[in-house]
Order: C-alpha cells, then sequence, then structure tokens
C-alpha cells in the first residue's frame, strides 16, 4: 500500500519519512504518511502528513495537514510541501485533495490560495467529530484541489 518516497524534494526542501501509519476500518482513518519537511541540509523546518484516500473524517480534517515551526515561518514552506505530496497522492491516484483550517488561521488559508484551492464551504463540525469533542473546535474551512 505504502509507496517510495524518495522522489518528494525540490531545489529547496525534502520530504523525509518519518512514518507510516496503517488505517483503521472502525474508526475510519485512512492510511497515513508523516513527513518531517527539512532544507537542503536535512535542518527540520515543519512536518506534514498525506492521509490516502476519502471518507467523512478527511472532509472535515482534510488529506493533507502540515505545521511549519515559528522560525521558519513566510516563506511558503507548508504550500511547497503539500505541491511535494500532491506527486505522492497522484501515484494513489487520487483525483482531487481536500485541505482545511480553522476559520480564524489565516496563514493556512493563504496556503491553500498559494496552491489554488477553491473554498468549498465554511462547515460547522459534526457533534460526534473528534476535533469538537477533543480539542473544541466548531467550524473548519474546507478547501479542495483537483489533481486531474
Amino acid at each position: 500500500m505504502f509507496l517510495d518516497t524518495s522522489f518528494l524534494v525540490n531545489d529547496e526542501i525534502q520530504l523525509c519519512l518519518q512514518k507510516t501509519v496503517d488505517g483503521n476500518v472502525e474508526k475510519e482513518w485512512l492510511p497515513a504518511y508523516h513527513f518531517a519537511i527539512c532544507d537542503k541540509q536535512g535542518r527540520e523546518m515543519g512536518v506534514c502528513d498525506l492521509r490516502v484516500g476519502h471518507n467523512l473524517n478527511t472532509y472535515y480534517g482534510g488529506n493533507i495537514g502540515y505545521r511549519i515551526y515559528e522560525e521558519y515561518r513566510g516563506h511558503h514552506y507548508a504550500g511547497k510541501a503539500c505541491l511535494l505530496l500532491f506527486g505522492l497522492a497522484k501515484k494513489h491516484n487520487m483525483d482531487y485533495l481536500i485541505i482545511t483550517c480553522n476559520p480564524d488561521n489565516y496563514a493556512s488559508k493563504r496556503t491553500c490560495e498559494y496552491l489554488g484551492c477553491h473554498l468549498i464551504e465554511t462547515a460547522e463540525l459534526p457533534e460526534d467529530n473528534d476535533m469538537r469533542l477533543e480539542d473544541g473546535e466548531m467550524e473548519k474551512c474546507i478547501y479542495r484541489i483537483d489533481l486531474r
């Protein structure tokens, strides 16, 4: 199921595989790759992940997650990492990806715009959603990017 990820590199960053996680049908979790976002010298600047497939959890939680450490923000590293992840998603025959963020996360919104994503909606999280139950989150901005 999991593919080689050594191609996830460009002239500025590389995605260094930290782990893969099998899906869990009972919890409706999809298989996922987890990466460190590193510069060419291997210095870790953030993290990202790709969840392979689509279900209700990825509609609200997204296929891609990312976090750039504060000292490295402002250089589009999240967007550049996502562009690399798009290539991996295509190898899994995914036609589109969902990326979500909190309505007040302006940096993540800018990343979605940088990538050419379009906003589907700002949705209220279902009452039984883990992000609502565990983190107290109420809404998500839901973006989609077509890969084909």
